[in-house]
C-alpha cells in the first residue's frame, strides 16, 4: 500500500502563521500530500526515496520553491502519457497562495468568461478598440484600421443544413398558367361572350328540363314540342325566323375581339348573282365560320352589300329545344339537299335565289378529326356534291379560307391513338357526327378547359368561279369545276399564309 508523503511542517494557515512560517503554496501542499509508489508520486516524479524514505526522523520536508512546474496527469492513465500532452504552467506561489482564503484551492472567477461571452456576440475583443488584431471565437478578426476581416467557415459534411420543402413553391412551378385577377372589363367580357356561345347547347337543354320540371308549364312544353317536330323552317327557305337585330347586336363584337376575328374580301361579289360560300378548314367547332357569317360582328354586309348569307349546320340540331329557336334567329339553316335548293331557289327578290348566298363548312366532321394546329388538312378530293348543287342551281362557287381556324384547339392524334380515331369514324358514320377529343384553355387559366385559345382568325374570301347552269351535271364538268375551285384556294394559300400563318408547320394539303 503506498505511503502518504508527510511533513512535521503544518499545513494550515492559521498554524503557521503562530509558528512564524510563510505560507505554503498550493503546489506545496499537494506535493506534500501525494503518495509514494517505488519512489514517485502521483504526478510520475522520481522522489529519489522509497515509500519508506525519511529524513532520519521518519519525516520529509521538501523544499518549497517560489516557481513550481506542475505537470497534471491523470493519476489512472500513466500509460497514456504519450498520447496526451502535457500541459506545464509556471505561477508564481502567491498566486495561489491560502492565505486568509479556505485550505481548498478555488476556482478561476467567472467573470472573464462572462465578459468574453459578451464580446464574441460583438465579434470582436477590447483590443479592436485600441486598433490590435484581435479574433474571436466566431472567426472574426480586427485589423490595425479597427476595421473587420470575417473569415468564412466552411460547413463540413456532417455540419450542413438538410431543410425542407418550400412552402407555396408549386403554385409557381405549376404548369397550368392562371389568369390574374386584374384584367380588364372587356376581356372577361369577351370571355364570357365565347363561354356562352360554346355552351349554348347545354344551355338550351338545361333550361327546357328545367322548365320540364316545372308542372306550371306543361301546358306551353307539349304544344311546342309538337311544333319542333312538325316545323320545316330549317329547310324551307324562307328565313321567316331571321332577326336582323339578334345578329347586329353588340355581344356578337365581344365575340369577334375575343380571338381577334378579320373578315377580308380579295373581290366584290354582284348581287344580282347567287353564291355557294365553301369554308375551310372545319376545324373543331367553326367559330371563325359562325362569327363571319352568323352574325354582323365582321362586317359581311358592308363588304358585300346586297348579299344574304345563311349559315348551314347539320339537321340534328335544329331537334333540340329551344337551341334550335336561336339558331334560326341567327339565320342558320339546315344543310340538307332540300335546304339548299330552296334558299338558293326560292329566294331574292325574284323568288329564284338571286342575292343569296350558303355558307357550307366542306370538310365536315372527318376533316375535324385531323384539325391540329398550324396545319391545313383539307379533306375535299372526293367532297363534289357542293359543286354539284352549284351547277344545279346556277350559284358560283366561292373558296373561304380560314387561316387560324385549327389553332383554336388542341386535340388527340389520330396516328398515336388509333383506336380512339376508329372509334370517332364508327360513331361518324352511325350517327353522321362526331365528338373530337380536344382540350384548350380555361376561363380563368390558359392551360386547362374547353374555351379557344386567343389566337388570331383571318377569314379571307376568294374571286368567285363561274358554274353554268344545268339541270343534270356531267362528270367532265363536275371536275373542271371543282379543280378550279381548289386552284382558287392554293392561290388564296400561297398568296396570304406568310402573312397569316407565320408559325405553319406545314404547306396546305389536300386529302381524300
Amino acid at each position: 500500500m503506498a505511503d502518504v508523503v508527510s511533513s512535521s511542517e503544518p499545513s494550515k494557515p492559521g498554524e503557521r502563521t503562530k509558528k512564524h512560517l510563510s505560507p505554503k503554496s498550493y503546489a506545496a501542499a499537494a506535493y506534500e500530500g501525494a503518495p509514494v509508489v517505488d519512489g514517485a508520486n502521483w504526478w510520475g516524479e522520481k522522489t529519489g526515496r522509497s515509500a519508506t524514505d525519511t529524513n532520519g526522523d521518519g519525516s520529509f520536508h521538501p523544499k518549497p520553491s517560489r516557481h513550481k512546474i506542475l505537470k497534471i496527469v491523470p493519476p489512472d492513465s500513466q500509460d497514456k502519457r504519450e498520447t496526451h500532452p502535457q500541459i506545464d504552467r509556471e505561477e508564481p506561489a502567491h498566486a495561489y497562495s491560502g492565505t486568509d482564503l479556505d485550505s481548498m484551492p478555488k476556482s478561476p472567477s467567472q467573470h472573464k468568461d462572462r465578459r468574453s461571452e459578451s464580446q464574441k456576440t460583438n465579434g470582436l475583443h477590447d483590443g479592436a478598440k485600441y486598433g490590435k488584431r484581435t479574433e474571436s471565437s466566431n472567426g472574426i478578426k480586427t485589423t490595425k484600421n479597427g476595421k473587420a476581416n470575417i473569415k468564412t467557415h466552411k460547413p463540413s459534411r456532417e455540419e450542413r443544413l438538410a431543410s425542407g420543402k418550400i412552402a407555396g413553391q408549386r403554385w409557381q412551378t405549376s404548369p397550368i398558367r392562371w389568369a390574374p385577377l386584374n384584367i380588364p372589363l372587356q376581356r372577361r367580357l369577351q370571355t364570357l361572350v365565347v363561354l356562352l356561345h360554346t355552351l349554348s347547347i347545354a344551355i338550351c337543354l338545361s333550361l327546357f328540363w328545367f322548365l320540364c320540371a316545372i308542372p306550371l308549364f306543361w301546358p306551353l312544353i307539349i304544344p311546342y314540342l309538337i311544333y319542333m317536330l312538325a316545323s320545316n323552317a330549317h329547310t324551307s327557305g324562307t328565313l321567316s325566323h331571321r332577326s336582323e337585330f339578334l345578329r347586329r347586336l353588340p355581344v356578337w363584337s365581344l365575340f369577334a375581339s375575343y380571338f381577334p376575328a378579320r373578315l377580308h374580301r380579295t373581290q366584290e361579289l354582284s348581287p344580282t348573282r347567287k353564291y355557294i360560300f365553301g369554308y375551310h378548314p372545319h376545324g373543331i367547332l367553326s367559330l371563325g365560320a359562325f362569327g363571319a357569317f352568323a352574325t354582323e360582328a365582321l362586317g359581311f354586309s358592308q363588304l358585300f352589300p346586297g348579299i344574304v348569307n345563311t349559315v348551314l349546320t347539320l339537321d340534328a340540331n335544329f331537334r333540340i329545344p329551344i337551341y334550335r329557336d336561336y339558331l334560326l334567329a341567327l339565320g342558320v339553316g339546315s344543310v340538307s339537299k332540300e335546304s339548299c335548293e330552296n334558299l338558293l331557289s326560292k329566294g331574292g327578290p325574284n323568288k329564284e335565289g338571286m342575292g343569296r348566298a350558303i355558307t357550307i363548312v366542306i370538310g365536315g366532321a372527318h376533316e375535324s378529326l385531323g384539325a391540329q394546329p398550324h396545319t391545313l388538312r383539307l379533306v375535299l378530293k372526293r367532297r363534289k356534291g357542293f359543286v354539284k348543287m352549284a351547277i344545279r342551281t346556277g350559284a358560283d362557287l366561292v373558296p373561304v379560307l380560314s387561316f387560324g381556324e385549327n389553332d383554336l384547339y388542341y386535340q388527340s392524334n389520330s396516328e398515336s391513338h388509333p383506336k380512339i380515331h376508329k372509334i370517332q369514324l364508327l360513331m361518324k358514320k352511325a350517327f353522321g357526327f362526331t365528338i373530337p377529343l380536344f382540350h384548350a384553355r380555361g376561363v380563368f387559366n390558359y392551360d386547362v378547359g374547353l374555351m379557344p385559345y386567343r389566337r388570331p382568325l383571318n377569314i379571307v374570301v376568294g374571286r368567285p368561279i363561274m358554274v353554268v347552269q344545268s339541270s343534270k351535271p356531267t362528270v367532265e364538268e363536275v371536275n373542271r369545276v371543282h379543280e378550279e375551285y381548289i386552284r382558287e384556294l392554293e392561290r388564296l394559300w400561297d398568296s396570304y399564309k406568310d402573312e397569316f400563318a407565320p408559325n405553319r408547320k406545314e404547306d396546305m394539303q389536300i386529302l381524300e
